[in-house]
């Protein structure tokens, strides 16, 4: 057979494989999602998320620790609370000596150089399990955005690199953009959930937190899944506010999303590779029908390669571990 074309040529050799390889993954691009709980010496397991923990202050920063020395240097933080310590109105997120903030410190002294995400929404703090504030069965917006914009500062004060709002109210990232300029935090970053879908796949993370709404669903705030101009216009509308990084959450069904989110903005675009997507890949390695090192290193590249600049994951470690086995 005569054939000037034979795109097999370029794929003969693992290292002419790694020469034309189009995509590059960084450990540098990798943030580790952390749940965090009261007390000392605490370390309680997600049955639906094997491998990952909520644990308390002293167990998070061994992880961090361990984290650093892998490469990886950037960290969500969420806070995972008893029912005591939850009401109608969230009020324990404003506490300046809560979990979140005394975590924060914690980690602020110890490792001054790491990047510090934390999560704004009210669903940890809530007894209704939602991201705003419930009456009469309805979200409210602007009350919500007021509290948030307030919870903002109970973080940045406690040494929060970025904010990162994933409550979806409109309107929230330039009132906590204000909120935090008028205190001086004007280098204080948000990455705005800008494009966060109502999803099947976050059942795991609200088992991690429990913070699965008592009543409803989420779907008068988060995305409709069938809609993508529609984030883009969540995307515009989160520029203009003041947004410095935006999200795509879920990852892995809407890898046509972030590609066209990647086009439409100059801003660097994260995605989240969520709970449920881990859980598939670790439940699918358990039943024997795929290996679990070769799915996460496939999910992880193509949710790169459709232009996530920075990819929450709780495969980090794991990731990171490979990234430096087979570096070339």
């Amino acid at each position: 057979m005569k054939l000037t074309q034979r795109p097999r040529r370029n794929r003969n050799t693992e290292a002419l494989r790694q020469m034309v390889a189009e995509t590059e993954l960084r450990v540098s691009q990798l943030v580790l999602p952390l749940f965090l709980v009261d007390g000392k010496d605490q370390q309680q397991a997600i049955s639906t998320m094997p491998g990952i923990f909520r644990l308390s202050p002293d167990l998070t920063l061994k992880l961090i620790e361990k984290a650093v020395g892998l490469g990886v240097k950037s960290f969500d933080l969420f806070p995972a609370l008893p029912e005591s310590k939850k009401d109608k109105y969230g009020t324990e997120s404003l506490n300046p000596n809560g979990l979140m903030p005394t975590t924060l410190k914690m980690i602020r002294d110890k490792f001054p150089d790491v990047t510090l995400i934390t999560d704004v929404a009210l669903d940890p703090y809530s007894s209704d399990g939602h991201d705003g504030i419930v009456e009469n069965g309805k979200i409210l917006n602007d009350e919500t955005v007021e509290l948030l914009a307030k919870m903002s500062l109970v973080h940045a004060r406690a040494g929060a690199d970025i904010i990162s709002p994933s409550d979806m109210m409109d309107g929230r990232v330039g009132a906590i953009r204000e909120a935090l300029d008028n205190e001086g935090f004007t280098n204080t970053g948000i990455l705005s959930y800008s494009v966060k879908y109502a999803s099947c796949f976050y059942g795991p993370f609200r088992e991690a937190l429990d913070s699965a709404p008592k009543f409803g669903d989420k779907k008068t705030y988060q995305m409709d899944f069938r809609n993508t101009r529609e984030a883009l216009r969540e995307i515009d509308l989160d520029v203009a506010e003041g947004a410095d990084m935006v999200m795509v959450k879920p990852a892995l069904s809407y890898l046509d999303v972030i590609a066209k989110v990647k086009a439409h903005t100059h801003l660097p675009v994260a995605a989240y590779n969520v709970s449920g997507e881990y859980s598939l890949i670790k439940a699918g390695h358990k039943a024997g029908i795929m290996d679990e090192t070769r799915g996460m290193v496939e999910t992880l590249y193509s949710i790169r390669r459709a232009g996530a600049d920075v990819i929450f994951t709780y495969f980090a470690l794991e990731m990171a571990q490979w990234l430096r086995d087979n570096r070339n």
